[in-house]
Order: structure tokens, then C-alpha cells, then sequence
């Protein structure tokens, strides 16, 4: 389990370091189907997982120069605010239901991210800081209610809306999940039990990860990589409807009897 676990957290650490976002969307399905905790519990510990991963990679992309803090602050301060509301009303809604919700997610993310092609340098163009305020609110919503960092749709909006070239939008989407995963996390204390053991191996995995992935960008074309993990949340996303569904039918059936 402990090299299961390793393997999880290195691959987690690697998509957020290849593509500014991605691993907090896998976090979720394998702390609760391999490693076998709760939903709400999975949903905590991603944050501190993604979380800590993504500190460690603003420290990588620091090197190369690309961060831009101004922006990072601005469009995460007003996703902190969002995400520790959100957190903070997710636990009132069920497990099978939260699971349900986070699988459309990954299937409409996944549909996104092979129909729009990457963002590219000449694609940026800035439409001011109503924009940024209101891209901001809305992934710090996700990332308190669901635990995702979202970076996949971070990435995006820094280049197309705010107008950062590719290679900055990645390194500063990284600090801006740090910080809607702090306010997620806040805002689930005391409400959960973590197991830290299995947080320490997915964070060192992942630290790791997000190195090899940060010195990758230099060299791989961001599109392949996007495409073939497109592909693999869909499935992932449709194994976690159908499973979740199928649980709702048979409490159904349960209740008829």
C-alpha cells in the first residue's frame, strides 16, 4: 500500500507541475477507492496534499522567474474568501452525493480540455479586474466544496483573461492553489479526522513529482500531456458516476422494500 501510495502522490505531484493544475482532481478518487478514506475525509486531506505540493512548486518556478505575484494575490485572495465559505457548507451534504457532483466535474473538465486547445502566449489579452475577482470566486467555490485546487481552470484564465504567458500562468496558478487550499483546509477543521501518515507519503511522492514536473515544461509540448489526461479523468469521471448512481438506486430500492 505505502508503494501504491508513493506511485499516487508522485503522479499527483507531476501533473501539477507539467500543467499548473490537475493533480487535486485525482487526490479525491484515490484517497477515497485506493486508499479507502470517506469523502469528506479524502476532500481535507487533498487540500493539504495539493496544497503543500503546489507551495513546493511556487519554490521550482520561483527560479525560472515567471511568477506574478500581483496577480496571484488578487485572484487568490478573492478565492480564499469563497473557498473557506464553501468548505465550510460542503459537510452538510452526503457523501454519495458530494462524490456524484465531483464526477461531473471531472467529465465536464475532461470534455474542456480535448475540445479547447491549449492556451497559447498570443491568446492573452487582459479584461481588467472584474474578471479577475469574479474567475477567482469561482474556483475558490470548487476548491472549498469539492477539494480541487483548480488549476485547470486557472491555467487558462491567467493567459486568455488576465494576459500571462503560458510558462507564468503555470508557475502562478501554483500559487494561487496554495491559497484556496489553505482557506479550503481552515475551513474543514475540526469537522474531520486526517491521517497524516498517508499525507506525509502522498506530499513527499509528490514533491518529487512536481520537480520533475516543473524542469518537463521546458521540454514537452503541455498539449499531449492535456489530451491524454483529458482522456483519463473522463473515465475516471464515468467510473465514479456509474458507482455512486448505482448507490443511490439500490438505497432507493431499499427504501421500497
Amino acid at each position: 500500500m505505502i508503494l501504491i501510495e508513493t506511485i499516487l502522490g508522485f503522479i499527483i505531484g507531476l501533473t501539477l507541475g507539467l500543467l499548473g493544475g490537475g493533480g487535486s482532481i485525482l487526490t479525491v478518487p484515490a484517497l477515497v477507492y485506493v486508499v479507502g478514506q470517506s469523502p469528506h475525509v479524502a476532500i481535507t486531506a487533498s487540500l493539504v496534499i495539493v496544497g503543500l505540493n503546489a507551495m513546493i512548486g511556487v519554490w521550482f518556478y520561483r527560479k525560472q522567474g515567471v511568477l506574478d505575484w500581483k496577480v496571484a494575490f488578487t485572484f487568490g485572495g478573492v478565492g480564499m474568501i469563497t473557498a473557506y465559505l464553501a468548505a465550510s457548507v460542503s459537510q452538510y451534504f452526503s457523501e454519495t452525493l458530494l462524490m456524484s457532483l465531483f464526477a461531473l466535474l471531472m467529465l465536464v473538465v475532461g470534455v474542456v480540455m480535448i475540445v479547447r486547445k491549449p492556451p497559447s502566449d498570443e491568446q492573452a489579452q487582459s479584461r481588467g479586474l472584474p474578471i479577475i475577482i469574479a474567475s477567482g470566486a469561482t474556483v475558490g467555490l470548487l476548491t472549498g466544496f469539492l477539494g480541487v485546487g483548480g488549476g485547470f481552470l486557472i491555467v487558462p484564465a491567467l493567459v486568455m483573461l488576465v494576459g500571462l504567458p503560458i510558462r507564468s500562468a503555470i508557475g502562478t496558478s501554483l500559487i494561487i492553489i496554495a491559497m484556496n487550499s489553505l482557506a479550503g483546509v481552515l475551513g474543514h477543521l475540526g469537522t474531520t479526522e486526517l491521517d497524516y501518515t498517508v499525507i506525509g507519503i502522498f506530499v513527499g511522492a509528490g514533491i518529487a513529482g512536481t520537480f520533475a514536473g516543473s524542469q518537463l515544461t521546458k521540454v514537452i509540448r503541455s498539449a499531449y500531456l492535456q489530451r491524454i489526461f483529458a482522456v483519463f479523468i473522463i473515465g475516471l469521471g464515468l467510473f465514479l458516476l456509474y458507482d455512486n448512481l448505482r448507490q443511490v438506486v439500490v438505497m432507493i430500492g431499499m427504501v421500497g422494500a
